[in-house]
């Protein structure tokens, strides 16, 4: 199996919604076969003894609740993706599906179902399985307090500013992750001296899709074995039509094509495992939905920009480049990926909302804020010219949308609540 192929079963096993609460209904049937077991050997109370007829309608009972209490999280799952769909964004569906809680609370359902029917069949005039009858009640128990669980979730953390937190925090451990491989020495931000020797072989996409994530230690090594140097010619995140190049090799032995398009993964759309950038896409998103015409909702979108503020935060501090260079145990460069420089990732953070929010007083106000705080955070200085240049555009925007002086002066004052935090101070 190749590094692709087990990198899609991963991603879909940890998005699916069926897999968990399969093995709830396996795990329910072979506790009950232990149950009946033990209940020879166990002396169970005898305020827990039933007769048939009791054990009987207990358990049906179970059965029919289990049924109905998984008809109604389905429903709130329909819900919830009704509500992202419309109002949040499409994109944050990948993160929702992973939801360890959802599937504990299907599980659970499933195996209790499964748990109360394997139990019925050994119940018989003569022998009444006392003990699987008193754990079935109290998995009933237990499914109930992860309902309440669920719903206290549910309820809570659909909101755009939840789901935000949500994002960035998913955001900010890929970033935390790809800092440590450049501290570690994995990742090199220095180009390779020198233009690569020996002939270029243009190795193509075969089937084509959004590239979720590559093996870059595994490139390398392959590199090594066969003494030549891999460009990837595309960044995570980046849709690869089908027959664009998509690695270069330099060297007068390239390594079979099937092996380095094995080392690389493709899907329909793009995932957060190692494209810190799609979570800061899931923000803007959320955020320039809340300040369309038909929700006019900038508070929302303020709200999220405090979550944006801090991924930036995270992101101002690293030393990022365009492109990150492996090498092999000698130094010798093996591999060269494309990566996203601090321009890019504040571009993205910030054009949008500047151009979907400019009429919003708040939203201008709250942009202001943000630029300040990164100028005042010590920045690298290339990375400080940036927001400024940011700043810039922030200004042109506000003088575009307010030529009134002052309206023009509010919009133009720094407030991290957007109004009514009290002015903040230009850097």
């Amino acid at each position: 199996m190749s590094w692709a192929t087990a990198f899609a079963l991963r991603q879909y096993a940890i998005a699916c919604l069926w897999i968990v609460p399969l093995a709830g209904i396996v795990l329910g049937s072979l506790l009950a076969e232990a149950a009946v077991a033990l209940d020879g050997a166990v002396r169970v109370p005898q305020e827990w003894r039933y007769s048939p007829s009791t054990a009987s309608s207990v358990l049906s009972s179970i059965v029919g609740a289990m049924v109905a209490l998984l008809g109604f999280v389905v429903t709130i799952g329909i819900l919830v993706v009704q509500q992202a769909t419309g109002t949040l964004s499409p994109r944050y569906m990948r993160l929702w599906y992973r939801d360890r809680l959802q599937k504990a609370v299907l599980a659970t359902f499933t195996g209790t179902f499964s748990f109360a029917f394997s139990l019925l069949r050994s119940i018989e005039t003569d022998f009444v399985p006392d003990l699987g009858v008193t754990l079935a009640g109290a998995a009933v128990a237990v499914s109930l307090v992860l309902l309440l669980m669920y719903l206290n979730r549910f309820i809570h953390n659909l909101r755009p500013v939840a789901i935000a937190a949500l994002v960035a925090r998913a955001g900010r451990r890929v970033i935390r992750q790809g800092a440590l491989m450049v501290e570690s020495g994995a990742l090199d931000r220095a180009e390779p001296p020198g233009a690569p020797r020996g002939p270029v072989t243009r190795v193509l996409c075969g089937t084509g899709g959004a590239l979720q994530g590559f093996a870059p230690e595994r490139l390398a090594a392959l590199a090594e074995r066969y003494d030549c140097f891999v460009v990837l010619t595309h960044p995570v995140g980046d849709f690869v039509p089908p027959g664009v190049t998509l690695f270069e090799v330099h060297g007068a032995t390239p390594p079979p094509p099937r092996e380095l398009t094995g080392l690389v993964a493709l899907g329909v759309e793009r995932t957060i495992e190692q494209d810190p950038a799609f979570g800061l896409r899931i923000l803007v998103d959320i955020a320039i939905r809340a300040l369309s015409p038909a929700v006019n909702d900038p508070t929302t979108a303020v709200q999220v920009l405090n979550h944006i503020e801090a991924f930036l935060h995270t992101l101002g501090r690293l030393e990022l480049s365009g492109r990150y260079t492996l090498r092999d145990a000698r130094g010798v460069p093996r591999l060269q990926v494309p990566g996203r420089s601090w321009e890019d990732f504040l571009q993205l953070a910030v054009t949008e909302i500047r151009e979907y929010g400019a009429g919003s007083l708040q939203v201008c106000r709250r942009l202001r804020a943000l630029f300040d705080g990164l100028l005042a955070a010590g920045l690298p200085e290339r990375n400080r010219e940036a927001v400024r240049a940011e700043l810039r555009l922030l200004d042109a925007a506000v003088g575009g949308r307010y030529p009134d002086p002052a309206r023009r002066a509010a919009a133009l004052t720094p407030d991290r609540q957007g109004i009514g935090g009290g002015a903040g101070t230009r850097a």
